[in-house]
């Protein structure tokens, strides 16, 4: 049961939110890129690497996620060159993908409609322990296993808790937690150790009830804000429950707020202050601190901060751009990658950037200075 000191957590998770809170947030304060991390200098000669193609199927072609796993394989592969990734697909299909390997692991089928979201769950250091998840325009979320026995990836556990389309996913700092947003104007909190789903948002009266497009989790755990239809942000505090902070812009109807992410220092969360712009919003005062216009025909589709916050990767309809975070001066501009559904840096030092297109996922990397 919940306590008022646990919110409407259990007071186990919730005592797990705090102890991870405390933890990460005063390593975050200590930490710092390694000298290696990509510059700002080698990140505006990125070109292309390397195009991995035929992914999904060709009659529903269209890859809306990526996640990329950040675990080095055990037989010591290049830190800087990740191996595993998934995607997720029109075509109803969750695929895991070995670059090294240069093939398909697994195509998980059990979704209805498109899948919209994927996330990895690693823990576990030497014994890893590797969980997939998927969310989907069919209203479910679906957890993945790998089975010993059999060497593959089987379902473990379906979400049906949302009455509307899944469109947020994220896996909270814990690695025991992941969190769920959904059209139905509910976000939902559910346990990877015993898939109960212990928490789910009621339906709020003021600000007025909007569905939910979006979802991401403050790198400490202790915040998760979500996306509205009405181009405001919602932010909450995951351990009670309450709405935190309401962040709307000057223009803040007529878009969807599509994409949300906080950056790695905890101080900044990036958000499309239009369908073409974006918004920098200071958590500490609670307002803009920059905000970037692109082309009225660029569309954004995700926003992604690097592990470093040094830089925020934006793709959109008309292929990447790449920002300075400090400055929001734009020093990488892929115009040639076409609709760009999601976005990221990779590796340990930050020195490839990931994009995914109708049937393919293509990298860049650092080229001549």
């Amino acid at each position: 049961m919940a306590t008022d000191e646990s919110g409407v957590l259990p007071a186990e998770i919730s005592k797990e939110i705090v102890e991870t809170q405390e933890k990460l947030s005063s390593a975050r304060r200590k930490r710092k890129a390694p000298a290696s991390y990509v510059s700002t200098a080698q990140v505006r000669t990125f070109k292309p690497k390397t195009t991995i193609s035929s992914l999904h199927s060709a009659s529903t072609a269209g890859i809306n996620s990526l996640a990329i796993s950040s675990v080095t394989p055990p037989d010591g592969g290049n830190a800087d060159e990740p191996s595993l990734f998934l995607t997720g697909g029109n075509d109803k299909i969750v695929q895991l993908y070995d670059r090294t390997a240069g093939r398909v692991l697994a195509s998980l089928k059990g979704h209805t409609k498109k899948v919209t979201h994927v996330a990895f769950c690693e823990t576990g250091g030497e014994s890893l322990n590797r969980t997939l998840l998927s969310a989907s325009a069919d209203k479910t979320a679906r957890v993945w296993s790998h089975d010993t026995a059999s060497g593959e990836y089987i379902p473990k556990h379906t979400v049906k808790l949302h009455k509307g389309e899944i469109t947020g996913l994220a896996v909270h700092p814990t690695r025991s937690l992941f969190a769920l947003a959904s059209a139905d104007k509910t976000y939902s909190i559910h346990s990877l150790s015993t898939f109960q789903s212990v928490y789910q948002s009621p339906i709020l009266t003021d600000p007025p009830p909007e569905a939910f497009t979006s979802l991401s989790i403050h790198p400490d755990g202790q915040l998760l804000a979500v996306g509205t239809t009405a181009g405001i942000v919602q932010v909450y505090d995951i351990r009670q429950g309450s709405l935190a902070a309401s962040l709307a812009g000057e223009k803040s109807s007529g878009y969807s707020i599509n994409t949300l992410s906080f950056s790695e220092n905890g101080y900044q969360l990036a958000a499309p202050s239009s369908p073409s712009s974006v918004a920098i919003w200071d958590l500490r005062k609670l307002k803009t601190s920059a905000s970037v216009p692109f082309a009225d025909s660029f569309k954004i589709n995700k926003l992604t901060y690097d592990s470093s916050a040094h830089y925020l990767a934006v793709a959109g309809s008309e292929g990447i751009k790449v920002l300075l975070h400090k400055t929001f001066e734009e020093v990488l501009s892929i115009d040639d990658a076409g609709d760009v559904m999601d976005a990221a840096f990779a590796g340990a030092n930050g020195l490839e950037l990931w994009g995914v297109g109708p049937r393919e996922v293509k990298i860049w990397g650092p080229g001549e200075n």
